[in-house]
């Protein structure tokens, strides 16, 4: 891009006017108990907020009982808006914006947590609750999409300025989008066209009942970073339609499985040891035996969905947020020359909320993100840095005892 955008500059994202171009991408809290909005999690988007992101994502917010990942994770429902409209205003006071990630779990949910058996595209094994996946009926196909239009109602109701549709990850929607995972003979599987027909039909009803009164983003799978699932030719194919039907502001870049391959996502370390304390005696001997072969290991470097986002960039003429080892003002600028409209963080700013300014105020900062991962683990006990020690600014030198 020859005058490519300030990523510190004011932006529009569709109706919204965000105060820079750096995203704060959706990370699970961990702070939700009684999925209900704790002061916890408004302290953890405002620390974002105060620390400079044009717009923070509050995740995961299920548009269905059945759709959380577990027990304690927020799902849409009138007694959990006055929790939420606190906190958008706890973060507008900061001067961000905020955005809703929105979605269904399907197979990523686990049904011995949530109390309801998880859906798939077909009924099949689950390694999650290890029970059985029930096939989702075209009732069922209908009435999350349903769920998807009036959550979005809720979240703007609530005070929220975007929606993110989770469409990545081999969440429910990105499962219909495998070709591993949905081995349907009807309507909703088979041809690409087919296995895009959901989430389409979401993407459209939310516009449907919103309008322009709040942002639009779907967060999508490039590559699902598995053998036979969802590959870039089909998935840049899905961006050609979803672009084509014109409901949506952006489209956030991504990649992984967080049923099969989930460090596909994260590069860097895989910390197993640290997965395995985390889990039930059940599971916790199965991660420790099996967990090299779950939690695959990728080198880190900055920018490492750049190669593969490089192709979307040049195929559609949508706004597009990439993520993806964004920890400098280098790797910012260089998304800005490659045309990219926005950047997304994540990892970073659990270590250093108030990165974003720092960036701002000196071109040279580096993030003290040291991509162990170990932050990963803590979402089931409240998503945070382990190497920050209590009271920190996180800016401290740590040494970490041990090896991830």
């Amino acid at each position: 891009m020859p005058n490519p955008p300030d990523v510190f500059a004011p932006a529009r994202l569709g109706p919204v006017r965000l105060r820079n171009r750096v995203i704060k991408s959706a990370t699970f809290e961990g702070a939700a108990p009684g999925a209900l909005v704790s002061q916890r999690l408004i302290d953890f988007h405002t620390a974002v907020g105060r620390g400079g992101a044009g717009m923070t994502t509050v995740a995961y917010l299920a548009v269905a009982a059945e759709g959380r990942t577990e027990r304690d994770q927020i799902y849409w429902r009138p007694e959990a808006l006055t929790g939420l409209a606190r906190l958008t205003e706890a973060v507008h006071a900061t001067g961000a914006k905020v955005c809703a990630q929105i979605g269904h779990a399907g197979p990523v949910a686990n049904a011995r947590s949530t109390g309801s058996r998880s859906l798939a595209p077909t009924t099949r094994l689950s390694p999650v609750s290890l029970g059985f996946d029930r096939g989702a009926s075209t009732k069922d196909i209908v009435r999350i999409v349903e769920a998807h239009a009036q959550a979005a109602a809720y979240a703007r109701d609530a005070g929220f300025d975007a929606v993110e549709l989770h469409f990545g990850h081999n969440y429910l929607i990105s499962s219909f989008l495998s070709p591993r995972l949905n081995r349907r003979k009807d309507e909703w599987g088979g041809s690409l066209g087919n296995r895009a027909e959901f989430a389409r039909r979401t993407a459209a009803a939310v516009r449907e009942r919103v309008g322009d009164s709040i942002a639009v983003l779907a967060k999508v799978n490039m590559h699902d970073g598995v053998r036979s699932g969802l590959r870039p030719d089909d998935s840049l194919a899905f961006a050609r339609l979803l672009e084509s039907d014109g409901h949506l502001d952006a489209l956030v870049l991504t990649g992984g499985s967080s049923l099969l391959n989930p460090m596909y996502l994260f590069r860097g370390a895989a910390p197993i040891a640290a997965f395995a304390r985390t889990q039930a005696p059940v599971h916790r001997l199965g991660v420790r035996l099996l967990g090299r072969l779950l939690f695959r290991e990728y080198a880190y470097r900055p920018l490492y969905f750049l190669p593969m986002a490089r192709r979307f960039r040049a195929e559609l003429s949508m706004p597009l947020v990439l993520l993806g080892g964004i920890t400098d003002r280098s790797a910012m600028d260089t998304a800005m020359r490659e045309g990219f409209q926005y950047v997304a963080m994540a990892r970073a700013l659990l270590r250093e909320p108030d990165l974003v300014n720092r960036l701002q105020s000196d071109t040279g900062v580096a993030s003290l993100c040291d991509h162990s991962n170990l932050c990963v683990p803590t979402i089931y006990s409240g998503t945070h840095c382990p190497l920050i020690p209590p009271g920190s600014t996180g800016r401290e030198s740590v040494t970490t005892a041990g090896s991830p």
